[in-house]
């Protein structure tokens, strides 16, 4: 009798599962938010090579998101510097995060998030070497 009632409940269930699958996420879910690279300069002391580069992606840094002095969200840089956030509508500040030393700009970048809309942005932090 059990496995009758447990069948017959699954059965039930299968309608109810597909339609879970079936819902589109909110709008704007996907859409909403800011992506771009980070990049850090100069990356050597003294003066600059002709034709040699100043600045490379900063890859592989912990940063934070935070609105209204909380920490939000946090991300991690890829190795190109690049970074993709899904993020509501406002005002945001993003900062390094666990900062070692005093040395160096990593921050803070203000963006302004807009329903709809991926902001796409290119920062640069400085490394402090002169």
């Amino acid at each position: 009798m059990n496995k009758i009632l447990l069948s017959l409940t699954l059965l039930g269930l299968i309608p109810w599962l597909g339609f879970a699958q079936a819902q589109p996420s909110p709008a704007g879910d996907d859409s909403t938010g800011v992506e771009g690279t980070i990049s850090i300069a100069p990356i050597q002391g003294g003066p600059i090579r002709q034709g040699a580069p100043d600045s490379k992606p900063l890859a592989r840094m912990a940063f934070e998101v935070k609105q209204a002095g909380r920490v939000v969200k946090s991300f991690q840089t890829g190795e190109q510097g690049e970074f993709h956030l899904i993020l509501p509508p406002g005002h945001y500040t993003i900062v390094r995060k666990d900062r070692p030393s005093a040395v160096g700009f990593y921050g803070p970048f203000e963006v302004e998030v807009e329903q709809g809309k991926m902001k796409k942005i290119q920062w640069q932090c400085d490394s402090g070497l002169r």
